[in-house]
C-alpha cells in the first residue's frame, strides 16, 4: 500500500462512521482536498485491490480488508500522538502533522511495543478512540456541547475540530480533555453560549460549541 492509498482508506473509514453506508466521491474529494476525478481513479484502483467496493453514482464502501488497514493506520497515528504528548512533551496542537508522517511506519512489532509502552491507552490526546490490534475502538457516550441546555454540566471528552488554531483557542480558555464546563446561558436565536470554566464566565459561539464533545452525568 502506498501512503496515498492508506490516506484514502483512512479518510473513507472516517466518512463511513458519519454516513453509515456508501461514501460519495464528492465527500471523499472534500475530505482529501482534491478533485472528484482524482478520487474516482483512486477508488477504482482500491476496488481492484479488494480494499473497497465502488458503485458508480453511489460511492465507495470499505471491505473488511480495507477497514482493517484503515484502522491500523488510525491506531498508529493516535498512538504516536499519545507518545509525542506524554513522553516528548509536545503540545496537543503540535502533534497531528508529525503523526501523519509516523502513521505510515510498517513495523507491527514496533507499534505493538509502543502500545504496551504507553500502557495500552484507549484514547489519544484529543479524546479520539484508539483502535486495538484487532481494529476495535472503545466507544463512549458523548454529545456536543451545543446540545446542552442552561445549567447543564459537561466534562470535555474530545474535540470534533482538531486544527492547531482551534486547539490554541481552547488553551486560551483553559479547556482541555477532562475540563468541567457549565452552561450558564444560551441564546435561542443563534445557539451561542455563556459558559463557566474554572470559575470564569465567557461567551462562545455555536461554532465552538459544535466542536466540543462532552459527557454529562
Amino acid at each position: 500500500m502506498t501512503f496515498a492509498e492508506e490516506n484514502y482508506l483512512k479518510a473513507i473509514f472516517h466518512l463511513e462512521l458519519e454516513s453509515q453506508g456508501e461514501v460519495s466521491t464528492n465527500a471523499i474529494a472534500e475530505s482529501m482536498e482534491t478533485k472528484p476525478s482524482s478520487v474516482t481513479d483512486m477508488v477504482q484502483k482500491l476496488a481492484e485491490k479488494k480494499m473497497l467496493v465502488y458503485k458508480r453514482y453511489k460511492g465507495a464502501q470499505l471491505t473488511e480488508k480495507g477497514r482493517k488497514i484503515a484502522a491500523d493506520v488510525i491506531r498508529k497515528h493516535r498512538l504516536w500522538e499519545v507518545f509525542l504528548v506524554e513522553k516528548l512533551n509536545f503540545h496537543w496542537d503540535e502533534v497531528h502533522d508529525i503523526a501523519e508522517q509516523l502513521e505510515h511506519i510498517k513495523s507491527e512489532e514496533l507499534i505493538n511495543r509502543l502500545d504496551d509502552f504507553l500502557g495500552n491507552p484507549d484514547f489519544d490526546p484529543h479524546g479520539d478512540p484508539i483502535p486495538n490490534e484487532q481494529g476495535v475502538m472503545k466507544r463512549t457516550e458523548k454529545k456536543l456541547l451545543s446540545e446542552l441546555k442552561k445549567n447543564q454540566i459537561g466534562i470535555c471528552v474530545g474535540v470534533k475540530e482538531s486544527s492547531g488554531e482551534f486547539l490554541q483557542y481552547l488553551d486560551k480558555k483553559n479547556i482541555s480533555i477532562g475540563t468541567r464546563i457549565t452552561v450558564m446561558g444560551k441564546e435561542f436565536f443563534d445557539g451561542s453560549m455563556v459558559i463557566e470554566v474554572q470559575n470564569e464566565n465567557f461567551f462562545i459561539s455555536k461554532t465552538i460549541a459544535d466542536n466540543l464533545y462532552v459527557q454529562t452525568s
